[in-house]
């Protein structure tokens, strides 16, 4: 055991200068007396400080008004975002496109995932006008601080359908310590109590306040929740005040309704009052946060950024004996159904 902790140390030092997350995994990363002087609030102000770096290199794709509304709140949410005859073919022909799937239980909550890879994108043209549209790719590489291609699914979210304790992506959040992005261009109406996607607006700006809270954390995380011992804090509610923070948002919106955040900020999946199903483009991208260039991103190549998914899945299948595989394959679906 003791030259097993030799061997990996190196591996445990790298980490510290990327997106290495986990606390319970490297314990340089989740030790209390590094934490105690002050390593995870050095990478946390290190990455926000490159992020806003590379943000404004990225600042003029996007629209000034988008900008200052997603500088001021973590996200930018736009209604009718597509004109109404292409979301209505787009609509049509992903909810009725059977592709490989994946599902993932948590609680009682079912995520389902179909990649919008080639063979997707072939049939369905109306996807890849949505991939190229410049508002689309301009909000997420500005949230997301880089100009790299998201991975971007068809997502179902199939709540109160296990009988199980309740999901726990309706507890606050945030996904990681530095600035990180994620997209939903609803398919479907969303109610207020049907899942909705909840932001606590302003959270994802590094206050004094959200700093000496990230530090308090990370002294405890290893031994805290399951996720948030692997980096994804989480906030109770009533924390947030303490911070400065107002009430968290839901969104109940109609279709055709996109959403582009940073998920440094805290968010969750609201509460569904009943069964219910979501259907959204989900897109989701993050890179290592200590990066000073915004570009260079060999992996957003045209005929690679496309296959990443299917690639992804297929490695996890393999290194599943040490990895794990939490999205199971369920051969061909449509999103609904």
């Amino acid at each position: 055991m003791k030259a097993a902790r030799y061997l990996l140390a190196p591996w445990w030092v790298m980490q510290l200068a990327t997106g290495g997350k986990a606390f319970c995994d490297n314990p340089l990363i989740g030790s209390p007396r590094l934490n105690r002087m002050g390593l995870h609030r050095a990478r946390v102000r290190l990455a926000h400080r490159m992020a806003a770096s590379r943000r404004r290199r990225l600042a003029g794709l996007i629209d000034p008004a988008d900008r200052i509304a997603f500088d001021r709140d973590g996200f930018v949410e736009k209604r009718d975002f597509l004109p109404p005859a292409l979301f209505g073919r787009l609509r049509s022909a992903l909810l009725g496109h059977a592709a490989p799937a994946r599902e993932m239980v948590q609680g009682d909550t079912i995520t389902r995932r179909i990649a919008l890879d080639p063979p997707l994108l072939a049939a369905v043209p109306e996807a890849r006008e949505l991939l190229d549209h410049p508002v689309w790719r301009g909000l997420i590489r500005y949230a997301g601080s880089f100009d790299s291609e998201p991975l971007t699914y068809i997502q179902t979210i199939l709540a109160g359908r296990v009988e199980a304790a309740p999901d726990p992506q309706t507890h606050l959040h945030a996904d990681t310590f530095h600035p990180t992005v994620k997209a939903w261009l609803f398919l479907t109406d969303v109610e207020e109590d049907e899942g909705a996607f909840c932001y606590v607006p302003g959270s994802h700006r590094l206050t004094a306040e959200r700093l000496a809270w990230e530090g308090a954390r990370s002294m405890v995380a290893a031994g805290l929740d399951r996720l948030s011992s692997r980096g994804s804090l989480r906030i109770a509610r009533d924390e947030l005040a303490a911070l400065g923070l107002p009430a968290p948002r839901l969104f109940a919106v109609p279709a055709n309704t996109l959403i582009v955040a940073d998920t440094f900020g805290f968010h969750a999946r609201g509460p569904s009052a009943r069964p219910s199903t979501r259907v959204e483009v989900w897109a989701y991208g993050r890179r290592n946060p200590f990066l000073p260039w915004a570009g260079l991103d060999p992996l957003s190549l045209p005929g690679i950024a496309e296959r990443r998914v299917p690639w992804i899945w297929g490695f996890h299948d393999r290194a599943q004996p040490w990895l794990g595989q939490p999205w199971r394959d369920v051969g061909l679906k449509q999103p609904v159904g």
